[in-house]
């Protein structure tokens, strides 16, 4: 079954072209507007997204090699997200289904995340955990089979990747937080700066709010000349942080599930810090640790089609009432 993925949750204008076994096509559209900003500006993003997503769409499908009448089904990102740029790929969505005479699908962000493990390791299967951090979302989800989520543990405040995003604004680093920190902690020491860790030994949810008033508060008490000197030793004492928890929390609960296999999925899974960690950490207890190949842990429409791609092909499909859900649970 040939299915048009179409991705609009935030400011990524992305299209796909995915037939169950082979991706063909994955294009996707970096709004770079938003750098000015210090971050995503929801009504530049939803305009962008109007004059992106059709070319976007028709550059999926060139380099597909694939016709429109070629098409049976579309998967599009139904949230959660913002509202203004998740409208935009529904309509147009709903608008080809329409016209074409084929079935649409909206499709949970959260899972097609969880869906690029599969992109890159057809052979995963369920049970295993999956930690989801990204931008906007971090969870740790027990994946009991493919559509059957249990989520173990969420965070409270910022999400991991706001929290860099965040810190990268706050020390003059620009936008997004996430390669730069991790570029320039490499030259720093990741233990010359103590900041908290929110673990908390009965719970599996996150915080990382306290981390960036913490973060905040040591720059205020240097110097400009301190702090310039500094900041590869606090981008790399940060990094620290927020790895330490994710890591621990992550093998916590493939320990208390007893599951072997751990899966990183969305844009901080790119994070190499995080990945050696976890996988050194994992390999002595026998937990094997996998992640996307790096263009699908961002966000992408690949990851929306072959999770569309499963249920299109089990013969379900979304009403024309289908509406654009921000704060849409996995």
């Amino acid at each position: 079954m040939m299915v048009l993925g179409i991705e609009t949750s935030c400011d990524d204008t992305g299209a796909a072209v995915f037939d169950g076994k082979k991706l063909h096509s994955n294009v996707v559209s970096t709004q770079l507007v938003h750098r000015d900003f210090g971050g995503i500006v929801p009504e530049l993003a939803s305009r962008s997204h109007i004059r992106l997503i059709l070319p976007v769409i028709e550059q999926a499908l060139k380099e597909a090699g694939v016709e429109r009448m070629n098409l049976e089904g579309i998967a599009v990102t139904a949230g959660p997200g913002l509202a203004g740029s998740l409208l935009v790929g529904l309509c147009v969505a709903k608008g080809m289904s329409l016209s074409m005479g084929i079935p649409f699908i909206g499709v949970n962000h959260l899972e097609a995340h969880i869906w690029a493990l599969r992109l890159s390791h057809p052979d995963i299967e369920p049970p295993f955990i999956t930690l989801v951090a990204s931008g906007g979302h971090t969870q740790l989800v027990r994946v009991l089979g493919w559509g059957r989520y249990e989520v173990l543990g969420r965070t409270r405040d910022d999400a991991a990747g706001e929290a860099y995003d965040k810190v990268g604004k706050l020390l003059g680093l620009g936008f997004p937080g996430g390669p730069v920190i991790e570029k320039m902690a490499a030259k720093g020491n990741p233990k010359a700066v103590p900041f908290p860790r929110a673990l908390g030994s009965d719970t599996l949810d996150f915080s990382f709010s306290g981390l960036k008033t913490a973060v905040l508060n040591h720059t205020l008490s240097l110097s400009p000349e301190g702090l310039s000197a500094g900041l590869a030793d606090i981008t790399a004492s940060f990094q620290a942080a927020v790895v330490d928890v994710l890591v621990r929390k992550t093998i916590s609960a493939a320990v208390q599930c007893r599951l072997r296999c751990i899966g990183l999925a969305g844009g901080v899974a790119m994070n190499g810090v995080l990945r050696s960690r976890m996988t050194a950490e994992a390999g002595p207890l026998g937990i094997g640790v996998l992640w996307p190949d790096p263009p699908l842990c961002s966000d992408n429409a690949a990851m929306v089609a072959c999770a569309g791609h499963h249920y299109l092909s089990s013969g379900l499909n979304s009403p024309w009432s289908l509406a654009p859900d921000p704060s849409l649970n996995l």
